[in-house]
């Protein structure tokens, strides 16, 4: 068996960013995101004179915020699709669900995102949306695929006979039995999510140039690294370190889930 990362250091590559992105408005210097500082931290400045540390403090809302949202979003309306689909007895219906779904995946996803954001420039919400229509194909046909065998089982049909509602069946014990394999598939959407956010940020299409973000920053100071490594490096070693540990806990869940698979056949 080959060796894997410790949960704990996994763990911690993700809670730094993350700590940075929640709670890095709260503590940080400087007056306002975006304007230069007049004081600057042990990072130096970048291009435009602003602290470099104060940018990594102010801009992880919108690095992780966006892509978290996105990931959110695809769940509630994919995975509200996908169950529908498993659960109805009308073969039309899902083909009416699943069908037009399949238009959207050999779209390339970057493509379709940037565009949207050339549309709406500078809007974090559409860069948002847009991230999680894109997933939302995979995402619906995941939660169906998972759902299939406990939608059509027996216990289903009791509850149904009980009198149950769609919901306690449907939310609650079909919820139940996907719940692996969302788990896994979650660690892997929010690393993809993550990745998309940043390459539209970074390719100038997303948010305003002079935006406090971490993917803007690496952008905005590529050509100065040389002269000043940190307003580069800082920002990408946090988007680094936040996909990095969340696709490590992503391959322990799936390690798991395999596990729990086999013992329970």
């Amino acid at each position: 068996m080959r060796a894997r990362t410790p949960l704990a250091v996994s763990a911690l590559l993700v809670l730094i960013p993350l700590l940075v992105a929640a709670f890095g408005p709260l503590i940080s210097i400087g007056a306002k995101p975006g304007l230069p500082y007049e004081k600057s931290g042990f990072l130096g400045t970048d291009g435009l004179g602003r602290d470099v540390l104060s940018l990594l403090l102010t801009g992880g809302r919108t690095a992780l915020g966006m892509a978290l949202g996105a990931v959110v979003i695809a769940y509630l309306i994919g995975g509200l699709i996908g169950l529908i689909a498993a659960s109805t007895r009308h073969r039309w219906v899902d083909e009416a669900l699943i069908r037009p779904l399949d238009v959207l995946l050999p779209l390339p996803s970057l493509l379709v995102i940037s565009v949207v954001a050339v549309g709406w420039r500078a809007s974090p919400l559409a860069i948002t949306l847009a991230v999680a229509m894109v997933n939302v194909p995979t995402v619906a046909r995941l939660v169906r695929a998972a759902a299939l065998d406990a939608a059509s089982g027996p216990v289903v049909e009791a509850l149904r006979m009980q009198r149950e509602s769609w919901a306690g069946i449907h939310l609650g014990y079909v919820g139940r039995a996907v719940l692996g394999p969302v788990a896994a598939d979650i660690g892997t959407r929010i690393t993809l999510a993550v990745f998309l956010v940043a390459s539209v940020n970074f390719l100038g299409l997303g948010l305003s140039p002079t935006a406090p973000d971490w993917a803007v920053s690496v952008s905005r100071n590529r050509e100065g690294l040389l002269l000043q490594p940190w307003a580069v490096l800082a920002p990408a070693l946090l988007l680094v370190s936040f996909t990095l540990g969340f696709n490590l806990l992503a391959d322990r869940l799936v390690h798991r889930t395999r596990r729990l698979v086999e013992a329970k056949s």
